[in-house]
């Protein structure tokens, strides 16, 4: 591989004592090595498919059965789901000490921490973490203030205006370097975007408010300003472990060589050939430099495949060889029979739709269950043929990407009023709740936000608001003494959140059936949200947990009005299929400019991560891999062109696939 990164290779030795796990024999040699590597720093190099869950899990339950205290280890993830699910694993595979181990990501590892010691930076104990949508509306809520007299169009919207913020912070670099290659279209604001971001962070200082982005800043703020708490921490944590590395941005990258203390104790696991995210600041240079970072660093490649048969991972090596740098590997599996992967041109987008419906009806035929296929693209506007015609067909399918739950107006409407329960000055909340009410408008909820900003309004003085109200009208006055004694009440009486959110729920059912016509289907969101908050005891980790790592599908938005008792197939964007796996996969549009897209070729780096998007998209095939490009396309300008078959195509070569030709919707030609 050109590029190729050379790093020393340290030999772990591990003790040849008995354990009650069958570790030689319940792994291969590389995962054994990583499994029982002991002291100082380690890096998994772990392809596609080689088992890198499975030796996380049998490494927590080595450390373990070592006699290591479960609290002694830290293990940290990019879902907490996927930490959960590894240290439930351990502790089935070993026994219950092994649930005990400190798991979860990385913003939710530093809210623990920062509950715990943010007092140090001047963080109140209740302080409130925004999800991204309030986030934004607080950045606009700032924008207004401070840029009263300047024309609303001279600004981004408020998506993007959160979007260059938190690409600057988790990215490490200036709002102007972030403008330059991202928005340059936005350059002449840099002045004061620099002044709005830095009137957001005063904004959120001064009424409790947290980000998403702040919560790792202020963690590394807190490690290396406070000496005593960062020494604290490695006495907790002896043994740190993080997983999908190749992900990270620099501040958890940051984090990581923070936490591993002076014993540098700490084992990642990841693939440089699977770093796709740099949108969302990952930054492969984190795993190709980790090793640099200490004196001595072990690397163990994984590189045993137990999801592909030997005909897709010899192409998909063939992809990786091409990269311009990154750690050589070589992919291979006991799998050795299989057909070879498929190269297939198309006349156009319409013959394209036609092969994968007829394909897929035909693998259905031969047995394989619509849950075992996928469709996969580049980006998700390149599946509307194919979705008419399934919809033709009946074929049921599922798009990968719904709204998330918590992104809904309603249960952003019903989490506004439980997070006034915990933090009174949460202004945001109070914006939306207050503007829920009839009655109701801008001005009087104002009135209020500027009385609970002045200190005037407080749980512990009941009849406060009365004087609030004044002037008023009846109906709005009504029905903000109804919200300010529901509010009161559920802050006094300090349920559980379950019972919390059922009385908050019960008072904005009226609200819901006015404001949304379908609001049968909406409720359904919110009964979900009763579900989750069932696992709670305290309401702040509650609301927490939900602003961390909010479900991933709203039932209004992604359910579906018939009920098909066939699982459906997939239809999924590269990006959104990392770490999933079907034994048919066909990929989309594999052509010059929709995959590598055509901003890609403006940068090195751009261009080597379209081709790891290409690798990770063929290595989620099991056993059939059908890569499809049509001749002609549709240009909004010209009309029909002629399109070219993707450079990472033409570059392979023959020998890595079948290459077919459609020449009418009914026939094929193998060429």
């Amino acid at each position: 591989m050109a590029g190729e990164k050379h790093i020393r290779v340290v030999r772990s030795t591990f003790s040849r004592r008995q354990y009650r796990l069958p570790y030689e024999k319940e792994l291969n040699p590389a995962q054994l090595q990583a499994v029982m590597h002991q002291e100082g720093p380690a890096l998994v190099i772990a392809g596609a498919g080689t088992g890198k869950t499975r030796t996380l899990v049998y490494r927590v339950a080595r450390l373990v059965e070592d006699g290591t205290p479960p609290e002694n280890i830290l293990l940290l993830t990019f879902t907490r789901k996927a930490a959960r699910e590894m240290l439930h694993r351990a502790a089935q595979l070993l026994d219950g000490r092994c649930e005990r181990v400190s798991g979860g990501t990385f913003h939710s590892f530093a809210h623990s921490v920062l509950r715990r010691y943010g007092k140090a930076l001047g963080l109140p104990p209740n302080f409130t973490v925004l999800d991204q949508t309030d986030a934004q509306d607080v950045l606009n809520l700032v924008r207004s203030e401070l840029f009263r007299e300047q024309p609303r169009e001279r600004f981004p919207q408020k998506q993007t205006l959160y979007n260059i913020h938190s690409a600057a912070v988790n990215r490490c670099r200036s709002v102007g370097e972030v403008l330059r290659t991202d928005y340059p279209h936005f350059q002449r604001l840099a002045k004061e975007l620099e002044r709005l971001f830095a009137a957001y962070n005063r904004y959120k200082r001064q009424h409790g408010l947290v980000d998403y982005d702040d919560l790792l800043l202020l963690l590394i703020e807190l490690l290396e300003q406070h000496a005593g708490i960062l020494r604290r921490l490695h006495a907790q944590f002896r043994y740190v472990m993080v997983d999908e590395y190749q992900d990270t941005n620099p501040l958890q990258h940051r984090i990581s060589l923070l936490l591993a203390g002076p014993e540098e104790n700490i084992l990642v696991v990841g693939d440089d050939a699977q770093s796709i995210y740099s949108f969302r600041g990952a930054d492969f240079r984190n795993i190709l430099e980790f090793p640099d970072a200490f004196h001595r660093c072990a690397c163990i490649r994984l590189e045993e495949n137990y999801r592909s048969t030997q005909p897709i991972l010899d192409l998909a090596n063939a992809i990786i060889a091409r990269a311009a740098y990154g750690y050589h590997k070589q992919l291979y599996s006991n799998r050795k029979e299989g057909p070879l992967p498929v190269f297939i041109r198309a006349e156009d987008e319409r013959q394209q739709s036609l092969f994968v419906v007829q394909q897929i009806l035909e693998l259905r035929e031969q047995g394989l269950p619509l849950s075992e296929i996928a469709v996969l693209a580049r980006s998700s506007y390149l599946f509307f043929d194919l979705e008419i015609e399934l919809a033709r067909t009946g074929l049921p399918y599922r798009k990968f990407g719904g709204m998330k739950l918590t992104e809904t107006a309603h249960v952003k409407d019903v989490l506004a009023l439980l997070r006034i329960v915990d933090n009174i000055a949460d202004i945001v909340s109070w914006h939306r709740a207050l503007l829920l009410l009839e009655g109701v408008g801008p001005r009087t909820a104002h009135r209020i936000i500027a009385a609970i900003r002045q200190g005037h309004l407080r749980w512990e003085n009941p009849h406060a608001i009365d004087a609030v109200l004044v002037g008023t009208s009846a109906t709005a006055r009504t029905a903000i003494l109804q919200l300010w004694e529901l509010l009161r009440g559920l802050f006094l009486r300090q349920e559980p959140p379950p019972e919390l959110l059922s009385q908050a729920a019960l008072f904005y059912y009226p609200l819901l059936q006015r404001h949304y016509d379908d609001h049968h289907r909406r409720w359904k969101d919110i009964e979900a949200l009763m579900g989750l908050a069932a696992r709670y005891r305290e309401l702040r980790e509650f609301l927490a947990d939900i602003a961390l790592e909010p479900p991933t599908e709203s039932v209004a938005e992604v359910a579906s009005p018939d009920s098909d008792e066939e699982a459906p197939l997939t239809l999924s964007t590269v990006h959104s299929a990392k770490g999933l796996e079907w034994s048919a996969v066909f990929i989309l549009w594999m052509t010059d400019g929709c995959f590598p897209v055509t901003w890609a070729y403006e940068s090195p780096d751009a261009y080597e991560e379209e081709r790891r998007l290409f690798y990770v998209a063929c290595t989620r095939a099991k056993r059939y891999l059908y890569v499809l490009y049509p001749t002609r396309a549709i240009d909004r300008e010209s009309g029909w062109i002629l399109s070219k078959p993707s450079p990472f195509l033409v570059e392979l070569g023959e020998g890595h696939a079948e290459c077919w030709i459609l020449v009418t919707e009914d026939s094929l030609v193998k060429g």
